[in-house]
């Protein structure tokens, strides 16, 4: 099969073209540091472009047959399958990922492409009662018309596609704006797919720019009824102010609560931390952000968890033994450098750690620090191969400390006695919590979202077709009635 064309264009509306700001960026391997394309960026005219063509693109395709939506989805499914070694290659190259990754990424993209196939025909409407004799009170559901997808660079193609999926399934038109480290696999791949599967013209736009050009004007701009944003709690923030009264769908930072009770398998809480830890150089924001042993085990589960981590190789994401790749860009790394010092600094131990390495000088081994919840490394998000554990003293402890931040992504618990564990789970102040599992979730048939400052809204599943559809209550006076004023 061969490749697509070379990606140094977007879809804006009707056609593929370069954007207009007069400026142009490359996406990099952040391994080889290798230029893989140079894209000339969009504007605010481009932006307009893509807005206004979707408004008369999504006409149609709102009152297209649900069959005909759901045809496009398993087709953008077949496709992936077909595709496979070239977005698995993409996502290699771009994002950093080990080929373990990428994989995973592919699979649960297509998944979600599955998914919304089934979703047009789950935008059901109802029948509400009234007291008014005679009168129907019917609510039907619809799509809400045009969406705006903002994704990050960690998992580029499945933080796209899970919003971009289930709003073109439900009859939506949407615009999406990819991270600048990963315009291919974060939009532009993405859209080439979905060509091919035979989505209409102009139902899918990909704007490429800077946040500078078109970041505050993607989300203020009139047209869009959603906004759908995956990324840091502070730019979420953003977001909500200048959005208006837009619906917004927002999943936000992290710092995942690990938590092992008194009684846990130490086998199995020492593998999903060490998954959950550094999966993709814990770049994800579910992942674990603290370990919070209780003393009864801390120790023990700590030398068995430093011998696992010690164990793991770094490097070349290319090399299918390589475990972690390299940290997405160098202005993440010194970030990330930077919060291991304040965590010293703060009076944590860095058990385990090491200097970054690499052709671009981004592979970064993984860190293990001690200490306590104050710490810089468990107090932020630290988004990198950087874990902390905490002692705890007793249950009580544990679930203070797991509670004490402003975020509440995703949580896990372990111990032998499940319905202990879910009692305590049902605790932890979190939009997810995983009992006696890793809270990097590899199952696309699922729902996420956060509390407290790690977002508002839910995707996947059912939750995607509330997001992006709305109710419109018509009601029906079948009789004559009698009206006072």
């Amino acid at each position: 099969m061969t490749r697509y064309p070379d990606f140094d264009t977007m879809p804006i509306g009707h056609a593929w073209r370069a954007g207009s700001a007069g400026k142009t960026r490359a996406s990099t391997d952040p391994y080889t540091g290798d230029t893989l394309t140079e894209i000339p960026q969009a504007d605010e005219n481009d932006l307009d472009e893509a807005y206004r063509t979707a408004v008369e693109a999504q006409r149609d395709w709102a009152v297209a047959p649900p069959a005909e939506r759901a045809a496009v989805m398993r087709a953008a499914a077949d496709v992936m399958t077909n595709r496979k070694d070239e977005v698995v290659d993409w996502l290699v190259r771009e994002s950093g990922g080990t080929l373990a990754k990428a994989e995973l990424e592919w699979g649960l993209v297509r998944s979600v492409m599955w998914e919304s196939a089934s979703m047009p025909h789950h935008v059901e409407g109802r029948i509400m009662p009234s007291d008014i004799p005679g009168k129907e009170s019917r609510v039907y559901r619809g799509p809400v018309g045009v969406v705006a997808v903002i994704s990050p660079w960690n998992f580029p193609m499945q933080l796209s596609n899970r919003s971009v999926a289930p709003a073109l399934a439900v009859g939506n038109a949407v615009v999406l704006k990819p991270a600048g480290d990963t315009p291919v696999t974060g939009g532009l791949l993405l859209a080439r797919i979905f060509e091919e599967a035979g989505l209409p013209a102009m139902l899918l736009s990909v704007v490429v720019g800077s946040g500078s050009d078109i970041g505050d004007a993607i989300v203020e701009h009139p047209t869009p009824r959603v906004v759908s944003f995956t990324g840091s709690t502070p730019v979420g923030k953003g977001i909500a102010e200048k959005a208006g009264l837009k619906k917004l769908a927002l999943e936000l930072g992290g710092n995942g609560p690990f938590v092992i009770l008194d009684d846990a398998d130490l086998d199995l809480a020492v593998q999903a931390a060490v998954f959950g830890s550094f999966f993709h150089q814990g770049q994800i924001c579910m992942r674990i952000n603290r370990i919070i042993a209780d003393a009864a085990v801390h120790d023990e589960f700590l030398d068995r968890f430093v011998a696992r981590v010690r164990a793991l190789k770094v490097g070349d994401p290319r090399d299918p033994d390589v475990q972690l790749g390299p940290i997405i860009n160098s202005s993440q790394l010194e970030g990330i450098q930077d919060m291991i010092s304040r965590a010293q600094q703060d009076g944590a131990e860095v058990v385990l750690g090491g200097e970054p390495f690499g052709p671009t000088g981004q592979c970064l081994p993984p860190h293990v620090l001690t200490g306590t919840n104050d710490v810089a490394t468990a107090r932020e998000e630290v988004f990198g191969p950087v874990i902390t554990v905490i002692r705890a003293e007793g249950e009580d402890d544990a679930l203070k400390i797991a509670n004490d931040t402003e975020y509440g992504l995703s949580s896990s618990v372990f111990s032998r006695d499940v319905d202990r564990a879910v009692r305590f789970g049902r605790r932890i102040q979190a939009g997810m919590t995983h009992i006696n599992d890793a809270p990097v979730n590899d199952d696309a048939n699922t729902a996420f979202g956060g509390e407290k400052g790690s977002g508002i809204g839910r995707f996947g599943g059912q939750w995607a077709v509330d997001e992006f559809t709305t109710d419109h209550w018509v009601s029906v006076q079948h009789s004559p009635r009698p009206y006072a004023i």
